[in-house]
């Protein structure tokens, strides 16, 4: 009954049952702990570098960092939070007072369809334009209340919000204190060659960094350059849409566009052409040129992954996991294609152990992440 394969039996069942448990635990702040890793992986060199000014003082560049995290991301994001609530809140009080009329705007670009359309759609029957008008004011009419309705959810729940930023923040210090020492306990737990354990790690860390580097990059940008398109145009709540075509912008090639495309359409159709084919050459040029040109810079280039394989991940992570899956998808996406090719690697020394270290094909170990 004491035989040591089933003491480590019975061992590696209660640290599973433990890691599964302390999991369930720390999983309603899942958010927090999440991007309190992402945001220590960001800021690391600079971290590094501090500690390398103040002499060592791992404290004090932990702190340094952190303020200036807090300048630079917390702060704006804060603000830009709040605009945008209050914006969600003003539309919403005019969708209800009927300010705005979503069906009038929807019949003006049906009205506005040349006759001919009119005719042979009426002719073959081919669709209802009373139906077609129908479902497309439901479609905008519950696309807009679920916007709104998640702007100012978010908004309200500030004790949660607060408290989640407390624990990022708190957890963050430590991350960055402490990160190479958490680090070696990391490689140190994983049951594998440790070349292999650093290849992984490295490979993780490097695909965090330039997915959030590279992917909100080109949202900022998108949701600064749609934010600015509108409020030039006179459209209401420029800041509410910026930060929609931000967040949508987290789908490469086509996210933006679900917010400006609209609009165009909707200004040629009703008399405004000039502002429409205007708005159309922004949105599909400038725009469209950040995500095509930076994109691929900052994110392929970097984690060496296909476009198409970016593509999938970041849609795959962004439907099971939310705003984290555009940097977690990419995450395991690149973990996967690493893990198969030390996978095919082992194979190959398998098959032929006599090869040197030099004539190896296994990827020289990285510096530390």
């Amino acid at each position: 009954m004491n035989s040591p394969a089933l003491q480590r039996a019975v061992f590696l069942l209660l640290l599973t049952g433990v890691t599964l448990a302390f999991c369930w635990v720390i999983s309603p702040f899942f958010g927090a702990v999440f991007w309190a890793m992402v945001l220590a992986l960001m800021f690391m060199p600079l971290h590094r570098r501090l500690c390398v000014a103040l002499r060592g003082r791992d404290t004090l560049a932990a702190i340094g960092t952190l303020v200036i995290c807090l300048v630079i991301v917390v702060v704006p994001l804060i603000l830009i939070i709040g605009a945008m609530v209050d914006e969600a809140g003003l539309l919403s009080q005019r969708v209800r007072g009927g300010g705005i009329d979503v069906r009038g705007y929807i019949q003006q670009v049906v009205d506005a369809l040349p006759a001919w359309v009119h005719s042979l759609m009426e002719r073959y029957g081919v669709i209802s334009l009373q139906d077609v008008m129908d479902k497309l004011t439901a479609l905008l009419v519950q696309g807009g209340q679920m916007l709104t309705t998640r702007a100012l959810a978010f908004g309200q729940n500030t004790v949660l919000l607060v408290v989640n930023l407390g624990i990022m923040l708190y957890l963050l210090f430590f991350f960055l204190r402490d990160g190479r020492d958490l680090a070696r306990t990391l490689r140190a737990a994983i049951p594998m060659k440790p070349a292999h354990t650093r290849y992984l790690l490295h490979k993780f860390a490097t695909v965090v960094r330039a997915t959030v580097k590279g992917t909100v990059v080109v949202a900022l940008v998108q949701g600064m350059l749609g934010g600015i398109a509108f409020a030039v145009l006179g459209i209401g709540g420029a800041v509410l849409w910026g930060v929609a075509m931000a967040v949508l912008s987290l789908l490469p090639a086509v996210g933006a566009a679900l917010i400006w495309a609209p609009v165009a359409i909707y200004l040629l159709a009703t008399g405004s052409p000039v502002q429409g084919i205007g708005l159309a050459v922004w949105g599909a040029g400038v725009m469209g040129m950040v995500d095509n040109v930076l994109r691929p810079i900052l994110v392929g280039k970097e984690t060496k992954l296909p476009d198409y394989l970016v593509l999938l991940s970041t849609i795959g992570g962004i439907s099971i996991f939310g705003v984290n899956g555009f940097v977690i998808g990419p995450a395991i996406a690149a973990l996967f294609v690493a893990a198969w090719a030390l996978f095919n690697v082992a194979e190959d020394e398998g098959e032929a152990p006599a090869a040197t270290p030099a004539s190896s094909p296994t990827p020289a170990p990285p510096p530390e992440a």
